[in-house]
């Protein structure tokens, strides 16, 4: 009997569930090997591209100074602090998002390139390239936004203490669902120029609206139709939970419950976790078929 002959009848014994429950762990390292590869794609791209660190780091920088200088005169915040401080978390909220529109636009490059084409064709999960895009983009924002706070810790404009390491963690978690949101608006399109649209429209005013640039009011009877709706959308805003906690983490004495409504921590953490998880679910559900414009093309 031929050895291809024995070959085939091996094959043919053995059971389709065994073969499925062999090819599973196997399939599912060589997806989280293959998102750990493009995650390190995106370490490449971004140490080769040194204006998305300057674009990235320099002007949230920019807007910090500026703003918090030329507004100081106008904030009332508490215990003494300024809008300098009070600005600080919007600031470290804004470079992870601009990392995130930086590290979610190369979908669009790379599906031109035939890049995604080649990835998607290989015997891979498509898991791998959200994981990749995840773990790369967010700990790429994470790394700015952690270097912008060492120069804040550096020059004495937040205290140091056991908060850190928390921070750090938050830090991770709002970096990674920004980069989640990126892939859920990059992964349909094809136009650098409507992706740089589309997200300006949705990131800004998300932004904006999350307590980073000013406070949330809080409910009371004094407040018109027109603050209760703008804090009716800015508690909606499931940055604003983020921001929050963040603040509350680089200024731990200071009690802003007297600037306005701030949830309290466990809301704070289990929205933005959860926030996360969505947008990863979002994600994949848009992943699990080809892009339209993969099929067009």
């Amino acid at each position: 009997m031929s050895a291809s002959t024995v070959t085939r009848r091996a094959h043919t014994d053995s059971s389709p569930g065994q073969a499925s429950s062999m090819a599973g762990p196997a399939s599912h390292a060589r997806s989280l090997r293959a998102g750990l590869m493009l995650a390190g794609r995106e370490w490449k791209r971004f140490f080769r591209q040194r204006h998305r660190v300057i674009a990235a780091v320099v002007q949230p920088l920019l807007f910090w100074l500026l703003f918090g200088t030329g507004l100081r005169s106008s904030f009332a915040g508490v215990a003494g602090q300024g809008f300098l401080e009070y600005f600080l978390p919007g600031t470290v909220a804004l470079i992870l998002l601009f990392t995130a529109i930086f590290a979610t636009i190369s979908v669009i490059e790379d599906r031109r390139e035939g890049f995604l084409q080649g990835v998607l064709v290989a015997p891979v999960s498509r898991w791998s390239v959200l994981i990749g895009k995840i773990l790369g983009g967010g700990a790429i924002a994470w790394v700015q936004a952690v270097a912008f706070l060492c120069l804040i810790w550096a020059v004495g404009q937040a205290p140091i203490g056991p908060s850190m390491i928390p921070l750090l963690g938050l830090l991770f978690l709002m970096a990674a669902g920004m980069v989640a949101l990126g892939m859920v608006v990059a992964w349909p399109m094809d136009s650098t120029q409507g992706f740089h649209a589309i997200m300006n429209l949705v990131l800004m005013p998300l932004w904006l609206l999350s307590g980073s640039f000013f406070p949330i009011p809080a409910d009371s009877g004094s407040l018109g139709w027109g603050q209760s709706l703008l804090a009716g959308v800015m508690k909606l805003n499931p940055l604003s939970y983020g921001m929050a906690e963040l603040r509350r983490l680089l200024y731990p004495a200071i009690d802003y419950g007297a600037l306005g409504w701030v949830p309290d921590r466990t809301t704070a953490w289990l929205v933005t976790a959860g926030w996360l998880a969505g947008m990863i679910v979002w994600a994949a559900w848009l992943m699990r078929n080809p892009a339209r414009v993969d099929a067009q093309g």
